[in-house]
């Protein structure tokens, strides 16, 4: 798995290759990370801003919960038609 690394570090660096002073290349090898890292980066970045079409951290993180969610609503749904089946068929307690 890659080095991760801080959000602040990834967040400077970003900001050091937006400004273009220097070649990406040179920006890369200065922070000791690959052109391709940094290319990532400059990408997440953009959609972050909003520059670049795409779904945020922000997004993401909700989209995962929303989904966590559902498939928990989905499984007490289950058992609630399960137990609805059960009791319809006459299946009551105490009979």
């Amino acid at each position: 798995m890659p080095k991760s690394y801080p959000r602040e570090f990834r967040d400077d660096v970003v900001a050091v290759a937006r400004r273009g002073e220097t070649p990406l290349k040179q920006v890369a090898k200065d922070f000791g990370i690959s052109e391709s890292c940094l290319a990532n980066w400059l990408r997440a970045a953009d959609v972050e801003d909003g520059t670049r079409s795409g779904v945020t951290r922000e997004e993401s993180a909700e989209l995962r919960e929303l989904r966590k969610r559902n498939r928990l609503l989905e499984q007490e749904n289950e058992v609630l038609r399960k137990a609805a089946a059960y009791l319809a068929q006459g299946n009551l307690p105490g009979k």
